[in-house]
């Protein structure tokens, strides 16, 4: 073991037994020869983080090794002793089953490994429109299904898999060091407690082929952009009759041409006339579902905010539908005729002088201005 140990686990000398069980059980999960079939290098990976875990989770066997680096776990540089003789100083027969239980399931390395199929993620786009009414849509995915030929077998048709000499059937061996047993995955089967002599040749002995299959998806009310839709079961196979995985549909609403999202409530500019903005009147305002007409008090200013109850969206958690807010805009008009011009600079006469005040804005900031000087 010339490598650090902490550093062959990823952790620093002062973690807590608690943070090497976590960094441990994280690599041994990554490097498992179930997971990597006919991977040496990750077999060897594999190797090197259980010693380094047998040392580091032993208090006595870690202070040792602190103390005295890699000689006070080697029993030929310690006379012999070290502790007790190679890794036999667990005291007793050590089994990695409760570790690989909680990783791969009871019984840990047991008889034919069951792994639940992977998760699959599915990217959708949608428009406002849709999130605000939910829609239905039929959506391809990649995906595996039982081998017509071998009928998931793996094996070759009239042939059938046989029981692996190795492990008699049960997917482990024990390896004895000292009075330190190892359990772990057979390398013959490979966990499965079979050998395909002859694989089925149109899977490959895999006993599942490649597809793709096309599943319809509802999207409901009210839903917003980046969140997903599970749908259990509908993912990747299992191995060896595990359960499938689930399918995650994520959702991205488009940005809209003239409505902002806020959880259930809309906001969009509303541009109106200087004339309509001064005098009052009814203006048309564009809705999801259409058009709606709400009234412009006499004397409005840009950026007033105008509310219409229940013109926005509902979310997927509430039923409840939101508000939309207007947010004013006067414009100011350009491109005058000689006659407009003639007409505004007749209104700018005579309204200097006047008592009632018309441009309370201007009038404040003049104000503030004096006040700023005097």
């Amino acid at each position: 073991m010339s490598k650090d140990l902490y550093e062959t686990l990823g952790v620093s000398k002062s973690a807590s037994e608690d943070e090497i069980k976590k960094a441990y059980r994280k690599l041994a999960m990554k490097y498992h020869p179930d997971r990597n079939p006919d991977n040496k290098e990750a077999e060897e990976k594999f190797k090197e983080i259980q010693k380094a875990y047998d040392v580091l989770s032993d208090s006595q066997k870690r202070a040792q090794y602190d103390q005295f680096g890699e000689a006070g776990i080697d029993p030929n540089q310690m006379g012999g002793g070290g502790f007790g003789g190679g890794f036999g100083g667990f005291g007793g027969g050590f089994d990695f089953g409760d570790i690989f239980s909680q990783m791969f399931g009871a019984g840990g390395a047991s008889r034919q490994q069951n792994f639940q199929g992977a998760d699959l993620r599915y990217d959708i786009q949608i428009s406002l429109e849709e999130a605000a009414n939910g829609l239905k849509k039929q959506i391809n995915i990649p995906s595996h299904e039982e081998c017509d030929v071998c009928h998931g077998s793996g094996a070759k048709a009239g042939t059938s898999a046989e029981t692996c000499p190795d492990c008699r059937g049960t997917g482990t061996i024990h390896i004895q060091q000292a009075i330190f047993q190892l359990k772990q995955t057979c390398p013959r089967c490979r966990g499965a407690g079979k050998i395909i002599k002859e694989p089925c040749v149109k899977c490959r002995g895999q006993g599942k082929l490649k597809t793709s299959r096309t599943i319809e998806i509802s999207i409901p009310a009210g839903i917003d952009d980046g969140q997903a839709i599970r749908l259990s079961g509908q993912g990747e196979m299992g191995s060896h009759g595990a359960p499938a995985g689930d399918l995650l549909v994520y959702v991205s609403v488009k940005p809209h041409d003239i409505f902002e999202r806020d959880g259930r409530d809309l906001h969009c500019e509303l541009p109106i006339s200087f004339t309509v903005a001064a005098l009052g009147g009814e203006v048309e305002v564009p809705t999801l579902n259409g058009r709606a007409k709400t009234t412009i008090p006499a004397g409005t200013q840009t950026g007033r905010r105008l509310r219409l109850r229940g013109k926005g969206i509902t979310s997927v958690r509430s039923p409840l539908q939101g508000d939309l807010y207007c947010h004013i805009v006067v414009e100011t008009p350009i491109n005058l005729t000689e006659r407009q011009k003639e007409l505004l600079m007749e209104f700018e006469k005579i309204s200097t002088g006047l008592e009632r005040p018309q441009n309370p804005h201007q009038r404040s900031f003049l104000d503030k201005l004096k006040d700023l000087f005097d």
